[in-house]
């Protein structure tokens, strides 16, 4: 999917050079020439990366910036500004800029840091979808996106099943009873027969086991289930 930029920057020409830069690029881009116009294409779009000057009408860059910062921490913001003070620049890093740029600047310099600063975005989000896996011997449960895999393998379960593996997982080492098992996965509303267990567990084994020797769901007698480490 290409990464969607918004550009916010009142000199129409520039403007206009840098859209059709980074179309040319494959990106898509939607471009504001005042801050009230560049928040509200925040407010309604995906924005991955936003191109922003600091002097801009109605709303200044660094009112900008405060107010995308409060929306979101996940999109990148340069800041692009005629201004060379330290202090400018100093001012909107404090603000959460994730990079800075100076007037005048070559259009090649800016490609490239806009490149690194969505790699850099991108290797983020992949290291935050990692700290939401749970594994358990060579089974991965993806809970962001409800995936289960078994190596490389993706396994196809209902959603009650789904459930089911979710919560035997996240008590591994528990001999959990069938009625427990029932009020958490099926609820407390459900006034079916246990044996409903039986079989999801069953259903369970028949997808996640490739052989009679490999055990990852433990009969335990008299009690009911269990995951071991």
């Amino acid at each position: 999917m290409n990464h969607h930029i918004l550009i916010i920057e009142d000199d129409e020409k520039i403007a206009r050079v840098i859209q059709l830069e980074l179309e040319y690029e494959g990106y898509e881009v939607s471009v504001a020439h005042t801050g009230r116009e560049g928040l509200s294409i925040v407010e309604q779009k995906q924005i991955d990366l936003v191109i922003l000057d600091v002097m801009i009408p109605e709303l200044n860059g660094m009112e900008v910036l405060r107010r995308i910062r409060h929306m979101s921490n996940e999109i990148v913001v340069i800041m692009l500004t005629a201004r060379s003070s330290v202090y400018d620049k100093v001012n909107g890093l404090d603000l959460g800029a994730n990079d800075y740029m100076t007037k005048p600047f070559e259009i090649e310099e800016l490609l490239a840091r806009i490149r690194v600063n969505l790699r850099f975005k991108h290797k983020s989000e992949l290291s935050q979808s990692e700290l939401n896996i749970l594994h358990c011997h060579s089974i991965a449960i993806h809970t962001n996106t409800r995936e289960v895999y078994k190596g490389e393998r993706n396994i196809e379960l209902t959603p009650r099943e789904y459930d089911l593996l979710l919560y035997l997982v996240t008590n591994k080492n528990r001999a959990l009873e069938r009625e427990q098992i029932l009020n958490q996965v099926w609820g407390f509303n459900y006034y079916g027969d246990t044996n409903v267990v039986d079989v999801y567990i069953r259903y369970l084994r028949k997808k996640l086991t490739d052989s009679k020797e490999e055990q990852l769901i433990h009969t335990v007698r008299g009690v009911g289930y269990m995951i071991k480490d």
